[in-house]
This record gives structure tokens, sequence and C-alpha cells, in this order.
């Protein structure tokens, strides 16, 4: 039961980040690229790899921690079906430049996080 405690508990938290990046990000940003969901999406991947890295060799961490950050919290933090489907709503109106570069954004610059996150770590 408690593996499934950590769970839930970095959930709860990794949803409510997600909401909250989400609803800041709409204050100021009123363009038709999903920008909210690429930041998300892209310190979710450096946060999963900063953090398995460091929990691999790094530091010695309790399996429930791994749990708490990689499963709960980055698992609901981070927005993939969010990022499908902004990206065929926007292929359906005819922003086909604007989908071509949040595939390609996130893709990258989430690649980009993780290796980013990982060489932090090793620091």
């Amino acid at each position: 039961m408690n593996r499934f405690l950590a769970v839930g508990a970095g959930g709860f938290l990794g949803a409510i980040a997600r909401y909250a990046i989400t609803i800041a990000v709409s204050g100021w940003w009123r363009r038709d690229f999903p920008l909210a969901t690429l930041l998300i999406n892209v310190s979710g991947s450096f946060i999963l790899g900063f953090f398995l890295t460091l929990a691999a060799g790094r530091i010695s961490s309790d399996p429930y921690w791994r749990l708490f950050v990689a499963t709960g919290f980055v698992g609901a933090y981070t927005t993939f079906s969010t990022f499908e489907y902004e990206t065929q709503r926007l292929t359906e109106v005819g922003s086909l430049g604007w989908a071509a570069a949040n595939v390609v954004t996130s893709v990258l610059a989430g690649y980009i996080a993780v290796q980013c996150g990982v060489l932090l770590a090793r620091r």
C-alpha cells in the first residue's frame, strides 16, 4: 500500500504543478502554439533525467522516492497525450507550421533537457 501512496502523493503534486504552469503561461501567452505543454514536457524531461541519473548511482535513495518522483510526480506532470491532442488540433485548423514546430521542438527540446539533467546529475 505504501508504494501506491508514494505514487499518489507524487501524482497529486505533479498534477497541481502542471495546472499552475498552464494557468501562469496562459496569462501572458496568447498565440495558438501550446507553449505551456512544451514547457511542461521539457522541464519534466529534465527532472526525470536528472533524478533517475542521481538515483541510479550518485545518491542512495529509498525506492519510494523513485515511485514518488519518477512515476508519480513526473507521470502526472508531463502531458504527452495533451501534446498529441494539441498537435492534432493545430493540423485540423490548418496550422501545419505550428503543428510541425510543436512536434520538432517538443522532441528535440525534451531530448536535450533529458541530456542536461543526466549531465548535471553526473557532475
